[in-house]
């Protein structure tokens, strides 16, 4: 199977994460994307409570599309998510066609050094990258392939929607249509999430 993953805190998930996803399934021939959200991401603040509807909503934005799967793979586990230790526990779970492929923004990329176990991180997977500001400098990445990080960039226009607009439409009770679908909004809703 050519697998691609798709980690993220998805806090929450909307049209630009999954245009992204689509774009890596039309244009690079995977079987499958996994979406992996963060339960516990160690680069961000969290809350405990939206652990779970962060999940919830992450099955509800994809269930469209039968190639794209959610994983509860970090919610099973103590402690930090750090994808190093996912990605190892997926080549054990999945019979995997060459590497797994990760999805990852420039904005993300320009920190993969500082990650966790990154120098054998860089081995077991192969980087898309997608561009998350206009005008970037694709070059300032040179510098990572000469440590061995493989990547490619997906030619896929900058879309600027960002989670963090996304919740302050939900907390000020703006129309979300651009940005996330009904069935995820109904449930932001019910449980009146992201209102303070």
């Amino acid at each position: 199977m050519k697998l691609c993953v798709f980690q993220g805190t998805f806090n929450p998930i909307h049209n630009a994460h999954l245009r992204v996803a689509e774009y890596a399934l039309e244009n690079f021939g995977f079987d499958k994307i996994l979406f992996i959200p963060a339960a516990r991401p160690p680069h961000k603040d969290f809350s405990v409570e939206m652990e779970y509807h962060r999940l919830n909503l992450v099955k509800i934005a994809t269930e469209y599309n039968p190639r794209f799967e959610v994983s509860d793979i970090e919610y099973q586990r103590e402690g930090k998510s750090y994808s190093y230790t996912t990605i190892k526990e997926l080549y054990s779970l999945y019979d995997i066609d060459g590497k797994i492929n990760f999805i990852i923004g420039t904005d993300a990329f320009e920190k993969i050094e500082s990650w966790y176990e990154s120098d054998k991180l860089k081995n077991i997977v192969d980087f898309i990258v997608f561009i998350r500001e206009n005008n970037f400098d694709l070059k300032k990445f040179n510098y990572l392939k000469e440590k061995g990080y493989n990547f490619v960039f997906a030619k896929l226009d900058f879309c600027d929607i960002s989670s963090t607009i996304l919740r302050e439409s939900i907390r000020t009770n703006q129309d979300t249509k651009d940005y996330i679908n009904e069935k995820e909004r109904e449930y932001i809703d019910k449980y009146e999430l992201y209102k303070n």
